[in-house]
Formats: C-alpha cells, structure tokens, sequence
C-alpha cells in the first residue's frame, strides 16, 4: 500500500534511523500493517553483537513507534512538512518474546486504542514468520513543530 518514497513523505526519519520499509495494510483511525527487513549490513550488527548478531529492543519498539506514527499522520491527513510531528513519549507493558537477526522480516502492526488532546495511545506488536517479537501499548504525542 505505501513504498519507502510515500512513507518518508509522513515519517521525518531518515538512513539509518528509518525503520519502516512498507506498509502492507492501513485503515484510517484504525490500524497499521507494516514491515521492516532486517539485513546483516544494519549498522547497528557491528556492535550488537558482531558473533551474534541481534537486533537491539529498543529499535523494534522505535519501528513500532513508526509505524503508529504513520497510522496516526495518514488519520489525521497531515505531514511532518505541515508541521506536525510525533513524538514518543512512553510505553506500557513492553514484552520481548524472541530474538530478531538478520535475514528476518519484521512484521509491525500497530491499532488505535484513543487519541485525547493530541496524545495518541497504540496497541502494538512485532512479529517474525508468525511467531511475537514483541508486545507493548505506547503512546506518541502529535505537537506543531
């Protein structure tokens, strides 16, 4: 549904700190299907760890984070060049359930629980091959830049 060159029009992230590739699924005010391939040239991998390569946890809670940013600016039919940004701004029972590596394709789903004077609340979970990565109910805050 979105390529890379749609989301970098809602998401001000850029190389290497994009963590969306696509998004397979969107409705509006509703929820969010997208993906992120993992890949051994991350920049990440030379330190996290180089025998054992795994994806640090704190970016597949920002991929998610991205993904219910583009859930939310494709609601609320703005950009980052009208002004708005999101921010994050916390996290609620996060789980990790399994390791992500290279190779792997990271599912990203993300679906609106309430929105309330610009602070947006997500359910949101990450999956490889159907098996859960991760779990958490986050929160983005939808301010003027």
């Amino acid at each position: 549904m979105m390529d890379v060159n749609e989301i970098r029009e809602y998401l001000p992230h850029r190389y290497p700190f994009l963590l969306v590739d696509r998004v397979l699924e969107l409705e509006k005010g509703a929820s969010i299907v997208a993906i992120k391939n993992v890949t051994v040239n991350e920049p990440f991998f030379n330190g996290h760890f180089p025998d054992y390569p795994v994806m640090p946890g704190v970016l597949i809670v920002e991929a998610m984070a991205q993904a219910a940013g583009l859930l939310g600016f494709k609601t609320m039919d703005k950009t980052p060049q009208d002004g708005s940004i999101y921010y994050f701004v916390g996290a609620d029972k996060l789980r990790f359930k399994r390791p992500v590596v290279p190779g792997d394709q990271l599912k990203l789903e993300a679906t609106i629980v309430s929105e309330r004077r610009g602070i947006w609340k997500f359910d949101v979970r990450s999956s490889v091959d159907g098996d859960t990565v991760s779990t958490a109910t986050i929160l983005c805050a939808d301010r003027k830049v």
